[in-house]
């Protein structure tokens, strides 16, 4: 119940609103007992001094009367026992009832010597008071004390009289406010549930929609704008997944293609045609196999190395980082790409360079293991960056020319760099470059998806790429070269 917006608000709206009407109908309460105390204890008063006004000598002694006006003040339809007490200052009754209660300490005060006080007479409570008067004569004065009594069955239904219609209207205003809110919360949650049911009646695979902000409360924009955001991210990645697997195919339609074209033909002889081809026609048919077979098992390679560098954000955060030693890596690539590069005789270099104070740490010092080209990181792809930088440059690069691979550590960064003397790539096509399977020069073998798994590995670790003309002059037949440099920003394990 919790989890409903109508039962949240409800319950902050009633909550303070019924505590407000519980403090208000104690106060309406406190206040009507106020005044039918007042309009009791004036009334008990009254018939006191009425009493005290009947009081007159006689043969040497006070007597009193109780006239009929002194309990007609009384009269109500609670039937209330009215109870009264006159004695002299030795005790002695003079009307009325014998040892009536009197209050537990005697206190008279103000203009009218009264006193008023609770007690229990009979077994029923009452309200009282006490006063005294002095009766003056000849032979000198004598104090009277005067007392009277009533139930409080009257002054009752007199609070039940003054608090009670306080306490409907308050308890109407509580219904009130509770239906008024419900009323328009549900009014006010049309334009909102609207918007739900047209998501909702949409089919499941219908991602081209955009929900109109202006027909919801300035409060709930954000996520209407929130949940368009997500709608284009979300097409998107449907669109770049449509592309992937169109170009994933026709990528893969061309060595499948070539392998279908070859076994065709060679189960299209018949036997003696088969028996009389040479061992070089069987070989060149064999050669054939293998180089498409090669393609195609490179294009699924790469493909699934582009799948993890995309999903390289989310793993990038889950992984837990640890230091590399970037140095060792480029090395081991070297060592790897080395037939490839004398395949082509092509001059495969290293070198590397740091500044002073560029060594890490650990976060609580310096490190024994640590060293200018430690990288703290939680990416496993850059084996894959590496490697894909030297293999586009080996690739691409002349006979006989020259890749250098290198490594600059500073303070605050590491830069990765490779630098040949090919072709090169125009200014306006290196944008181009680094989406998936463009390439600029058809004729050389390859998949084009080398950049694309460079662009995606650097963004994961939030590295910058950076593509540019080669920082040395060549003459031909070679190219003005192309340089990549790849720059990590440097934290430490601390960080």
């Amino acid at each position: 119940m919790l989890h409903s917006l109508r039962a949240r608000l409800a319950l902050w709206l009633l909550l303070p609103l019924a505590v407000l009407v519980g403090l208000c109908g104690w106060f309406a309460h406190e206040h009507a007992e106020d005044a039918a105390d007042y309009v009791q204890d004036h009334d008990l008063l009254s018939s006191a001094k009425i009493l005290a006004d009947r009081l007159i000598w006689e043969d040497g002694d006070v007597r009193a009367s109780v006239p009929p006006s002194a309990l007609s003040l009384f009269m109500s339809p609670a039937r209330d026992h009215v109870y009264l007490s006159v004695m002299d200052a030795q005790g002695q009754l003079l009307a009325g009832q014998q040892n009536f209660p009197q209050p537990p300490q005697l206190k008279l005060s103000g203009s009218d010597n009264a006193q008023w006080y609770d007690a229990v007479w009979q077994g029923q409570p009452i309200r009282a008071v006490i006063t005294r008067r002095a009766m003056y004569d000849v032979d000198g004065a004598r104090e009277i004390t005067i007392l009277v009594g009533k139930t409080t069955h009257s002054r009752d239904d007199m609070v039940q009289t003054l608090w009670w219609p306080t306490m409907e209207y308050l308890l109407w205003a509580l219904a009130v406010a509770v239906l008024v809110s419900a009323t328009a919360l549900t009014l006010e949650l049309r334009a909102l549930l609207r918007m739900a049911r047209q998501l909702a009646e949409r089919p499941a695979r219908d991602l081209d929609f955009h929900l109109d902000s202006r027909q919801i409360h300035q409060e709930l924009r954000p996520l209407t704008d929130t949940v368009n955001q997500f709608a284009r991210t979300i097409r998107a990645q449907v669109a770049r997944q449509r592309q992937f697997i169109s170009d994933a195919a026709h990528q893969l339609r061309t060595p499948l293609a070539i392998q279908a074209h070859t076994l065709e033909q060679a189960l299209g002889q018949s036997p003696a045609e088969l028996a009389a081809l040479s061992v070089a026609q069987r070989l060149a048919v064999l050669q054939r196999l293998q180089r498409s077979n090669q393609q195609l098992l490179n294009v699924a390679n790469q493909l699934l190395t582009l799948a993890q560098a995309e999903a390289g954000s989310a793993a990038h955060a889950a992984q837990t980082p640890q230091w590399v030693d970037l140095r060792a890596l480029c090395l081991q690539c070297l060592e790897a790409l080395a037939p490839a590069a004398e395949l082509k005789q092509i001059d495969l270099g290293w070198e590397e360079s740091e500044t002073p104070a560029a060594a890490p740490t650990d976060g609580t010092g310096s490190s024994p293991d640590l060293h200018a080209f430690s990288l703290y990181t939680s990416s496993r792809l850059l084996p894959e960056l590496m490697a894909n930088l030297v293999d586009n440059a080996i690739r691409y690069t002349p006979p006989q020319g020259q890749v250098t691979l290198g490594l600059e550590a500073s303070a605050d960064s590491l830069l990765l760099w490779v630098q040949d003397n090919g072709p090169g790539i125009p200014a306006q096509s290196r944008d181009r470059v680094l989406e998936r399977f463009y390439r600029l020069a058809h004729d050389t073998p390859g998949t084009g998806l080398g950049l694309a798994i460079v662009q995606e590995v650097a963004r994961a670790t939030g590295a910058s790429l950076q593509l540019a003309d080669a920082q040395q002059r060549y003459t031909p037949p070679f190219g003005p070269g192309l340089r990549i440099s790849v720059r990590f920003v440097r934290v430490t394990g601390a960080d």
